[in-house]
């Protein structure tokens, strides 16, 4: 239990602490980082596939097209994430990031009801409506929806509902997928290249560095997830996962120092309310449910 605990709070500090690294690459447009992310993400993995010989599952997807269809939605969802993420960051919008990861879990509520046909109790209906209410006043307060964090909500959780019905592990998942999006990738940095518009590589060896570690960048936080997932209950973990955005909230305030006043915190206070209603509602139906007697 403790492992998987410190399992699952590494992964969710390190995806927290993103920031920190994407800011790195602050003079690459957004679309190369993640040509070059989708690049060394599908390196880092083959090579710890062929370390682990894990390539069984590969040899199975030549009978299985509705499998490898579904990689490629979820592929799509991933890269439309990643593209949307790092455009952010580096155009100085940190907490707008935070807060498409604050809301997603209630997202995920949305999307079971309508696509799993799930029945969200009251209070998870409760959650939704005071995060929706926060998300309007954010609207109303900017002039315009908050459309990055609604992407990456959207992304997220839609990705998520993808993954939650795939038959395949984290590892092999993540690796079918930037395989599937890999050709694409390496496309557009050969274009790049020709056109003389490419940063990769580059005279600072640095640079470059910083680009090729954003595959294990990538890769280590959801294997250290994935380990620390079937160790811990999903509510614990359901808790454990506002450690990134709140990492990311407190960067974005104090060392990038973005606007935060106090309206857009009463916004964000709306919002935090609800994943609190939603968390211990959660968590009063998990116990509730261990106390029954087994059958």
């Amino acid at each position: 239990m403790s492992t998987g605990a410190l399992y699952a709070a590494l992964a969710f500090a390190l995806w927290g602490l993103f920031p920190l690294f994407f800011k790195q690459l602050a003079a690459v447009p957004a679309p190369q980082i993640l040509a070059h992310r989708i690049v060394w993400s599908l390196a880092f993995v083959l090579l710890v596939l062929g370390v682990r010989r894990q390539w069984s599952w590969l040899l199975s997807l030549r009978h299985r097209p509705r499998v490898v269809g579904a990689f490629a939605v979820s592929g799509l969802l991933l890269a439309t994430n990643w593209l949307t993420y790092i455009g952010a960051v580096n155009s100085g919008h940190v907490i707008d990031s935070s807060l498409g990861y604050f809301i997603t879990p209630l997202v995920n509520v949305l999307l079971g009801f309508t696509v799993l046909h799930e029945r969200p109790r009251p209070f998870q209906w409760a959650a939704v409506v005071l995060a929706a209410c926060g998300v309007v006043w954010l609207t109303v307060l900017a002039g315009e929806l908050p459309w990055i964090a609604l992407v990456l909500a959207a992304s997220f959780g839609a990705y998520g509902l993808m993954r939650k019905i795939a038959v395949l592990g984290p590892l092999e998942g993540l690796a079918l997928e930037t395989m599937l999006l890999a050709p694409l990738a390496l496309l557009a940095l050969l274009f790049w290249f020709a056109q003389g518009s490419t940063t990769f590589p580059m005279p600072d060896v640095a640079a470059n560095a910083w680009l090729v570690a954003s595959g294990p960048v990538t890769a280590v936080p959801l294997l250290l997830f994935a380990a620390g997932a079937r160790r811990i209950s999903l509510t614990t973990l359901g808790l454990m996962q506002y450690i990134g955005p709140t990492l990311q909230l407190a960067l974005g305030v104090w060392l990038y120092h973005e606007t935060f006043g106090s309206q857009r915190l009463l916004g964000f206070t709306l919002i935090w309310l609800g994943l609190a209603l939603y968390s211990a509602e959660d968590w009063w139906a998990s116990r509730q449910q261990n106390l029954l007697p087994a059958a």
